[in-house]
């Protein structure tokens, strides 16, 4: 009775804007309490599983974030897009999705990916006369591929927890990842076919020139993935080297090849980065305790057996846990959507057959469709801030994204393993 008020509360706390971690100890407080736990316990297990090297990956990769972001080094990855795709109709809104892609693949977090490649595209889209809320909307729908496109941050924690390779579910949202991108830039250009008061660009006279030109000054920012990426793949270093790498690279190429950073934009970025830092490493804690109580308290084998009394068919007990991690992507970011999926629905999953690895797919499509989907979306809410739009503008387009393309991006990883193991499987041996 007491966990049922419990798992109430807590929706009810974070579906009115209680952060994250603060929710969670005021529930643990009341378990606590009212259950007859020992709190200790719960607290050293916390303290043990984040005394990880892992996990120190997640704050040098946001620390790499916030640098790339004042340091300006997605815009001459913008600048390539807008000169490619810019004398297309639609082009430029698809030029956003690519380089959400690809600065998602640095930065490996949604938020972060939302915040700068917004920032930078929207005054474009603006000037172009592109419709506000649908081109906000398709920036806010791409930046969850900053979960998709390894390295991603809630892979790495994914892993983490359910004690995996970190290479093979980097690989596995990798595909999913791509398919997501090819299917917002294919809606995007089927909305917009017809739109006769967006401004195109004519192919410019020296298209190759100016392409040269921009490649050569774009060259630093494209490395980054490219090192980083082939780090990790090519076995030379660990993701949490790779992610200390970025911030390295970062810091002179934002200070000296774009000149983004100065003294104060760099002091400002550790700042920012040292606030989120200290968010989500309580949030992971807190989580991660709280998790720990659900195990204790058997919630995963209550949830199994609530499940199989619905139904014992494979595919409707995957519907039923894409529904819940539906529901906790809406109410919760990221990092803490994907802690609670892995304690709370790994077990199941694996009860009907489903690979791991393959569930790391499943789960990082699934949370970032929940991070933009109303009435609750964390992304949804932060875009709005971002692209300076209202939500009620961008409910609508948001949800033809939703439908359109993240909906089947998830029903075929869902139901169609291959599309989750086909790299793992290629490239990394059992």
């Amino acid at each position: 009775m007491v966990v049922a008020i419990a798992i109430v509360l807590i929706c009810v706390l974070l579906a009115i804007g209680v952060s994250v971690p603060l929710a969670f100890a005021g529930i643990l407080i009341l378990l606590a309490y009212t259950g007859g736990h020992d709190v200790s316990g719960f607290l050293a297990t916390g303290h043990w599983k984040m005394n990880s090297v892992i996990l120190l990956a997640i704050p040098l990769f946001i620390m790499a974030g916030n640098i790339m972001q004042r340091g300006k080094i997605a815009n001459p990855i913008v600048e390539i897009a807008e000169l490619m795709f810019g004398h297309l109709r639609g082009g430029l809104s698809a030029a956003s999705v690519v380089a959400s892609a690809m600065f998602g693949a640095i930065s490996g977090s949604g938020a972060a990916t939302l915040t700068c490649i917004g920032g930078i595209i929207m005054p474009h889209l603006r000037r172009a006369k592109y419709p506000n809320g649908f081109s906000a909307a398709l920036v806010i729908s791409a930046s969850p591929l900053g979960l998709l496109i390894p390295p991603s941050a809630a892979q790495l924690l994914y892993a983490w927890v359910g004690q995996l390779s970190v290479l093979r579910c980097f690989l596995a949202t990798l595909l999913p990842g791509i398919i997501l991108t090819i299917l917002l830039i294919v809606v995007n250009f089927f909305v917009l076919r017809n739109n006769t008061t967006i401004h195109v660009t004519e192919i410019p006279k020296q298209f190759l020139r100016q392409l040269t030109r921009k490649t050569w000054s774009a060259l630093p920012a494209i490395f980054m993935p490219l090192i980083i990426l082939g780090g990790i793949y090519g076995g030379i270093m660990t993701p949490t080297e790779a992610a200390g790498v970025a911030v390295i690279y970062a810091i002179p190429v934002g200070f000296f090849f774009y000149k983004g950073l100065t003294l104060g934009t760099f002091f400002e970025s550790l700042k920012e980065s040292a606030i989120t830092i200290g968010v989500v490493m309580a949030m992971i804690f807190m989580v991660l305790i709280a998790s720990r109580f659900l195990i204790f308290e058997d919630i995963p084998g209550m949830a199994e057996d609530l499940i199989y009394s619905i139904s014992d068919n494979p595919i409707a007990i995957l519907l039923m846990i894409n529904l819940v991690m539906l529901l906790i992507g809406m109410l919760m970011d990221d990092i803490s959507g994907i802690i609670l999926s892995a304690s709370l629905l790994l077990p199941i999953a694996q009860g009907v057959g489903v690979d791991p690895i393959h569930f790391a797919a499943i789960v990082g499509v699934n949370l970032g469709m929940g991070n933009i989907t109303p009435p609750t979306a964390p992304l949804l809410y932060l875009g709005a801030q971002v692209t300076q739009v209202s939500v009620r503008e961008l409910i609508g387009p948001t949800l033809l994204f939703i439908l359109f393309a993240w909906f089947p991006t998830l029903i075929l990883t869902t139901f169609v393993p291959q599309v989750a193991l086909f790299l793992p499987d290629l490239l990394l041996s059992r």
